[in-house]
């Protein structure tokens, strides 16, 4: 089955006791049982959730695993994942991350003995080094958050099939439809399904897909003894957004390269960060592992500064200046102040995330109105 049958079929059948094409929405907390223990295969709604398994199902086809467990937003998706270890065990992640995700590790896990250190790993041998018997976790972004940068996912792993740790992929910049992970070796994809996956702005959602079996019992239990499930009216909606999934991102990939190139040769542009560029670090391993180079870019201003962000960011009209991305609408936003504000300055600067960059979800609208809005606001500086 081709990935544009799959997001449409995967998973999901008529309902059988209508036969409704569409998946129904099971709006109930509880199920009647004839007999305590004699039931339909459905108990109790945090448990289970015949809309929830139809959208769990689409999305481990989706990514070629074979079981999918969904949260109630990407960071939950993390916490469960988090959860796997204990205290004295390390976590390892790439250094140029989402700040929530650093956030969470930073000042939540580090309360309960679990250590957290973010290296660069755009050269995969040098996870090397850093590897311990303590190391339990490897969190690979790739494209990364903001700076998309690009790590080659099936070296870490090989780097890592010796270890005792898994390697996460937060797949969430790429999708499904434009990369892979289990693919290459990872034995957990994550994503924040508020994104591209959902696609609409209007769900705030988690998932993560594995082929392994161990692993994925560990979060079905995780998942149901915390209880930091999405409703039903989200799995419907997310099911909804996943059947044009292929056509959003693939129009968002034409429109991103567009912008990409006319931000790289305008004169008020420091950088444009875009994986697409023959000369972007590691372009041949996108190049390899994706099946296009994705609807995020970011820039920086050659006067470089926060003030000089805020004209741009205050005279666009169709980005919106919002959080968030992978909607259909094109959002703009500062990581420094937005996104990525939880990480101490020091460290943004390390990864190049300057005060002046500027970080673009570029949508599916028109491209000639796209450009002519952000060359309106860059003429304003």
């Amino acid at each position: 089955m081709k990935f544009g049958t799959k997001v449409i079929h995967a998973g999901v059948t008529p309902d059988p006791s209508t036969g409704a094409i569409m998946t129904p929405i099971f709006q109930t907390s509880t199920y009647v049982q004839t007999a305590p223990g004699d039931h339909k295969g459905y108990e109790y709604a945090r448990t289970q959730n015949p809309t929830r398994d139809v959208l769990q199902n689409n999305l481990a086809a989706l990514e070629n695993g074979k079981y999918g467990i969904c949260y109630s937003s990407g960071l939950a998706a993390m916490d469960a994942i988090a959860k796997l270890m204990k205290s004295g065990d390390e976590f390892i992640g790439v250094n140029d991350l989402y700040g929530g995700s650093y956030r969470q590790m930073v000042r939540v896990y580090s309360q309960f003995g679990i250590k957290s250190k973010f290296i660069d790993m755009t050269e995969a041998n040098n996870l090397k080094k850093h590897l311990t018997e303590a190391t339990k976790v490897i969190w690979v972004e790739t494209p990364t958050n903001p700076m998309l940068a690009i790590l080659d996912i099936k070296a870490i792993c090989e780097i890592a099939k010796n270890s005792n740790a898994i390697v996460v992929v937060d797949n969430t910049f790429a999708s499904p439809y434009l990369q892979n992970p289990l693919d290459l070796g990872a034995d957990l994809v994550l994503h924040s399904a508020t994104k591209y996956i959902n696609g609409h702005s209007d769900v705030v959602l988690g998932a993560v897909v594995t082929k392994n079996a161990e692993l994925a019992e560990k979060l079905y239990f995780i998942q149901n003894a915390v209880g930091a499930v999405p409703g039903p009216q989200d799995c419907f909606l997310t099911i909804r957004g996943i059947k044009t999934l292929h056509l959003r991102v693939q129009r968002s990939c034409e429109n991103a390269a567009v912008i990409a190139n006319y931000l790289q040769s305008h004169p008020k542009v420091a950088h444009t960060y875009y994986p697409g560029f023959e000369d972007h670090p590691n372009h041949d391993i996108a190049k390899a592992q994706m099946n296009d180079f994705g609807g995020m870019v970011s820039f920086d201003l050659k006067d470089n500064t926060t003030e000089n962000a805020n004209i741009v960011l205050g005279m666009t009209h169709y980005f919106q200046l919002a959080e968030s991305l992978g909607g259909v609408e094109s959002l703009i936003g500062h990581p420094a102040t937005m996104t990525h504000a939880s990480i101490p300055r020091e460290e943004r600067l390390k990864v190049g995330l300057t005060d002046s960059l500027i970080r673009l979800s570029i949508g599916v609208e028109n491209i000639e109105d796209l450009q002519e809005d952000l060359d309106k606001a860059l003429f304003a500086l």
